[in-house]
């Protein structure tokens, strides 16, 4: 039985012109594939030929290796051909000006000299975490795409989301009233959307009316039509939604903001599949599907008699429970570059990507407005930003959103849960993989799930 190949080391490039210090710094990364020059043509060579996950670079190279021009000439070069690879700039030269001018340009950390190897060993392999964590998100993220699902066009990693999809897709072929349950802002019209796409309706009408957003005295009119005549200017026969929708589907939002008289109607056409436009005598037949979702607790607005019970049990043969951004671990970094892939090409082409401090905030906020926020603050940013990065100062976050955790020991046992929970979903639930993704041994993974009562 043939062995397995054992699997290929990490790339690192070392960029750096001291003879003593390369070879210092190649024995100190055995477990990398290690690639090692000194001058920008050299650097920019081995950045396309092998594609490193991780570079170390030094400011000062020559000509000016006294100086830094010529490093920030390599930085910029590396952030324009592989704006996905970590850079570590290491200088002695004004080092506070240039950390943050290294930061704003793009890299991911920043070393003063002399170098400590033992510390930049830690950040070296920080950054490539970072970097197998990225990599599994696009990963899977074109997983999701390609796979023949519901949500050709929902970008998700996290498997409370997959799961949402698997179940739309298997009640998707038969025509059952379907409900979409979940917080404002958290997709459930692009789900109906791939609902519709993924049924045997797809070639029909996709139909979508927000409830809440029409007055009550023409909500009737816009659901079920009316006659030429019917009331003050009604000067022609108009189709409702419902029968736009016919041989399709037709999604109600916000289902629960309809007034309880046209509760009674909306019932009668599910119980009876015709329907009456306003000013009308006819009976005429409709075959569409209704999906409905709402934000709302439609059981105590039944409890409270603002909701019919019968029609709620019509609406909702099937219940479907959308997580919260905060409830998908990995989604906002995900949606976040999506968003900005698709904001930048409108409106600042110059922009690349994040830089580490804006990925940071957009990773621990709690997007209490779901993914709409999340798209609002990252058009904002993009608008907003200076150079090719996108900064946190540009998402204009309130920092002081963990400002509350005052207990050190309580602040590190949310971030060790939230870090662990994050790995869990990369490697679904895989302990070997989760392990090498926090840079720990399964025997120290397994007691953190312990002490943190957590499942794999």
């Amino acid at each position: 039985m043939a062995q397995e190949k054992p699997a290929p080391l990490p790339k690192l490039l070392i960029i750096e012109d001291d003879p003593g210090l390369q070879a210092q710094l190649k024995w100190a990364y055995e477990d990398f594939d290690v690639t090692i020059v000194g001058d920008r043509e050299s650097a920019l060579t081995a950045l396309r030929a092998e594609e490193p996950a991780v570079v170390t670079l030094d400011l000062g190279l020559p000509p000016d290796p006294d100086g830094t021009t010529e490093g920030f000439a390599v930085l910029d070069a590396i952030m324009a051909l592989r704006p996905e690879t970590k850079v570590i700039v290491a200088s002695g030269h004004g080092a506070r000006e240039s950390a943050l001018r290294a930061i704003e340009q793009g890299a991911y950390d920043f070393y003063q000299k002399p170098v400590d190897i033992e510390a930049l060993g830690l950040i070296v392999r920080r950054a490539l975490n970072l970097t197998q964590i990225e990599d599994e998100n696009r990963r899977l993220s074109k997983q999701v795409g390609e796979d023949k699902t519901v949500l050709g066009t929902l970008i998700t990693a996290a498997p409370e989301m997959v799961k949402v999809a698997r179940t739309i897709e298997r009640v998707a072929k038969n025509s059952v009233s379907v409900m979409l349950l979940g917080a404002s802002g958290t997709g459930k019209e692009l789900l109906a959307k791939g609902l519709h796409d993924a049924s045997d309706r797809r070639e029909g009408a996709f139909v979508a009316i927000n409830c809440a957003a029409i007055p009550e005295n023409l909500l009737e009119s816009e659901l079920f039509g009316h006659e030429k005549g019917a009331f003050t200017g009604a000067v022609k026969t108009t189709e409702g939604k419902i029968e736009q929708a016919h041989g399709g589907t037709l999604f109600l939002d916000e289902v629960g903001d309809i007034p309880l008289p046209l509760q009674v109607k909306l019932l009668r056409f599910l119980q009876e599949r015709t329907i009456e436009r306003i000013g009308g005598r006819k009976q005429i037949a409709v075959d569409t599907r209704i999906v409905c979702a709402t934000h709302q607790n439609l059981e105590a607005m039944i409890a409270a008699g603002n909701f019919r019970e019968d029609l709620f049990y019509r609406l909702a043969e099937i219940v479907i429970n959308i997580p919260t951004l905060a409830e998908r671990p990995g989604d906002a970094t995900l949606l976040a570059k999506a968003f900005l892939n698709r904001f930048a090409t409108e409106m600042n082409p110059l922009v690349k990507g994040f830089a580490a401090d804006a990925l940071a905030v957009i990773d621990g906020w709690g997007w209490p407005g779901n993914v709409r926020e999340l798209e609002n603050r990252v058009k904002r940013a993009v608008i907003m930003a200076d150079g090719k990065l996108v900064r946190a100062e540009d998402l204009d976050l309130d920092s002081d959103q963990d400002s509350q955790l005052l207990n050190l020991k309580s602040a590190r046992e949310q971030s060790d849960r939230k870090v662990i929970r994050h790995a869990l979903a990369r490697s679904e639930g895989n302990i070997s993989n989760t392990a090498k993704l926090l840079g720990i041994s399964r025997p120290t993974l397994y007691d953190l799930l312990k002490q943190y009562d957590l499942q794999a």
